[in-house]
């Protein structure tokens, strides 16, 4: 079994944290307001796979210009 080390907040960690608060969120308004949030749920899906495949994500530049420490950059 793998377990990812939890010994501090880098930008890895932190963008699946922020896709999980997004996609709870997102369930949430759908059961309070509208079906309609779904979309959200859809976007933040390929965020993730676009992330995956390439590497690219818009909030982790955001996250690392904010000066979070990336664990799997290569420095």
């Amino acid at each position: 079994m793998y377990l990812l080390k939890t010994d501090s907040w880098y930008l890895e960690r932190i963008i699946f944290l922020m896709a999980g608060c997004m996609n709870s969120l997102s369930i949430i308004l759908v059961l309070v307001h509208s079906m309609w949030w779904l979309i959200l749920t859809g976007l933040v899906s390929v965020n993730l796979l676009v992330f995956a495949l390439t590497g690219f994500c818009p909030s982790a530049a955001l996250f690392y210009r904010m000066g979070v420490k990336c664990r799997l950059c290569r420095t």
